[in-house]
């Protein structure tokens, strides 16, 4: 029941609505801990992908071409630095071109 507190109607007060209502968000919590993940990363390679269309290449050149020049760079960072510091995101892809 404590798991409940801040349920609406009967979902915080009677026990079997109660147990089901926190079995049902502690299964929706588990799994959006994995979609979340899922999420971000289609974020990242959406905006890794803007900026190198702006520089004249596809995403996935871009990330062939960093691999191939062994640049560790994930996905998080490279999409950082394509949103807030743009000169340093061109300074990286014109040295993999």
């Amino acid at each position: 029941m404590k798991a409940a507190r801040g349920y609406f109607g009967a979902r915080k007060n009677v026990y079997t609505v109660a147990k089901n209502a926190v079995e049902k968000g502690l299964t929706y919590a588990y799994r959006d801990r994995r979609n979340k993940k899922r999420a971000f990363r289609r974020l990242w390679i959406t905006r890794i992908n803007a900026g190198a269309r702006q520089q004249g290449l596809s995403y996935s050149r871009l990330m062939h071409l960093l691999s191939s020049n062994d640049i560790k760079l994930n996905r998080k960072a490279l999409a950082d630095l394509a949103m807030n510091h743009p000169d340093t995101f061109k300074a990286i892809v014109d040295s993999v071109k």
